[in-house]
């Protein structure tokens, strides 16, 4: 069997180390790079991304990475953005200033509703019967993050709440081949590798 290469987005926002080691652990061969040519020819592209909204897109414009992955998401290359990367696939954000986003899955970005931070251990909850979540629903993940992507249910497959009594909010989202995943699959220990393995796999054999 192909040994399935996966092509790290580097454009200076993302915690990479922790990608590539989780991901070599899996099987998969990395390519972290921002070479257009090397990322396209990858069986799957993954979008990391750490701090703020506004940075990490001028990062990627200054990397003339917008329409790339904006082009590859609509050619169906199988595309997952993790952590600011699965923010960074709507159509904008309202941390610190309006900004627009990769416009990949309709939607926008806002602060969480009746809290400060989302960070620690949860439970993800599948939303659908969408193979790529569904066999992760209820393990527990690692989280770190204040902003949410708010879209239509149709694309959220897995969502979390902070407690009991909140309204839960998307944490995995889907539109063909693209996923986002608002947790740290990396650094979920064995619940995170089996559900980023669920993922690629998933995501690879339906291009």
């Amino acid at each position: 069997m192909k040994r399935r290469t996966i092509g790290i987005v580097d454009y200076g926002v993302g915690n990479i180390g922790s990608l590539e080691r989780s991901l070599s652990a899996l099987g998969y061969r990395c390519q972290t790079t921002s070479n257009p040519d090397t990322l396209a020819a990858s069986d799957l592209i993954l979008l990391p991304g750490v701090g703020a909204f506004p940075t990490a897109m001028a990062a990627l414009h200054a990397h003339d990475m917008v329409g790339f992955l904006q082009e590859r998401a609509q050619s169906g290359q199988p595309l997952v953005g993790i952590c600011l990367g699965m923010q960074l696939l709507a159509d904008r954000s309202d941390e610190i200033r309006e900004t627009s986003g990769l416009g990949i899955i309709p939607g926008y970005v806002t602060a969480l509703e009746n809290a400060d931070w989302h960070i620690g251990w949860n439970t993800l909850e599948a939303a659908s019967s969408d193979p790529l979540v569904k066999p992760s629903d209820g393990r527990v993940v690692y989280f770190n993050h204040s902003f949410v992507l708010r879209t239509s249910p149709e694309y959220v497959i897995g969502v979390a709440r902070i407690d009991q009594g909140m309204t839960p909010f998307p944490v995995a989202i889907r539109r063909e081949n693209t996923v986002g995943l608002q947790f740290h699959p990396e650094k979920s220990q064995t619940a995170g590798l089996q559900l980023l393995s669920d993922v690629i796999e998933g995501l690879c054999r339906a291009a």
